[in-house]
């Protein structure tokens, strides 16, 4: 990042992710500015990151070219609207990464002067190894893209979606796309248990395969289907399996999965308006 100074509204799990990932990156701690409401937070903050957090908000934001709005979906309205003022004499860029909250919301409560870029991160993000989903109306320009971008890409990977309403998408496919695989390995080590295995060894044996097959994944560089079919041999125990998964409809339950996770995601800010 340049030398301008970024503050992050919130220090709550996804803030203090955000935070730590722009000083692993090369922030310096003086650039960055903190406003949290909840003060054993704010300690918390000072205890593993070095960084002072302010409980006054619009003192957090003073001098800032980025805001970063860090809370949760349901607060957001009444964080924002009494630094509508400061934000519209100021014009940061505002990133918000509150699941369901449109652009829209936000620029009628900071103003319209200030530019929006809304962000989906997911909770790898805590260990930089998260990847997020970017989407900016038309008028945000070339270079606060690029500055959301490089916000980000400090706790991972960045993907742009062409319409705010894939975001519901990306919240239900990567947002909460973490728990569908823990669930899936819990099942895994349950089944595992049954077949006679002991219970470590069968919670390891399902965190290790889920860690391992991450790793192939994310390194192959191929199509996940045929990162599958490298594991399925003709006749074999694996596709065995997999025919049990497909004949239970597995495809049409998880579809119908992220289709409830999208759809809350539509509905997490209606309290706020």
């Amino acid at each position: 990042m340049s030398a301008t100074r970024i503050c992050v509204l919130g220090a709550g799990n996804m803030g203090r992710a955000l935070l730590s990932g722009l000083l692993r990156s090369g922030t310096r701690a003086e650039q960055l500015a903190v406003g949290e409401s909840v003060p054993a937070v704010r300690a918390q903050v000072t205890r593993e990151l070095g960084l002072a957090a302010a409980a006054d908000n619009e003192a957090a934001i003073a001098g800032a070219g980025i805001v970063v709005l860090a809370v949760k979906p349901q607060e957001a309205a009444a964080v924002l609207r009494p630094l509508a003022s400061a934000l519209a004499a100021a014009r940061p860029l505002l990133i918000s990464v509150c699941a369901g909250t449109r652009a829209r919301e936000l620029e009628a409560w900071c103003g319209s002067e200030v530019a929006v870029v809304r962000a989906m991160p997911n909770r790898p993000a805590l260990l930089g190894a998260g990847i997020s989903g970017l989407y900016a109306p038309l008028k945000v320009n070339a270079a606060q893209r690029a500055s959301a971008e490089g916000v980000l890409k400090a706790v991972g990977e960045v993907v742009w979606v062409a319409t705010e309403d894939m975001l519901d998408a990306v919240t239900a496919l990567s947002g909460s796309g973490p728990a569908y695989f823990f669930l899936l390995a819990e099942c895994m080590a349950e089944a595992g248990q049954q077949l006679g295995l002991e219970h470590a060894v069968a919670q390891r044996l399902a965190l290790v395969t889920l860690y391992g097959s991450g790793l192939l994944a994310h390194g192959g560089g191929a199509e996940l289907a045929r990162l599958r079919a490298e594991v399925t041999s003709r006749g074999g125990t694996t596709e065995a399996a997999l025919r049990v998964l497909e004949q239970g409809g597995l495809k049409g339950l998880v579809a119908q999965a992220l289709n409830a996770a999208a759809a809350r995601g539509r509905e997490l800010a209606a309290p706020a308006r």
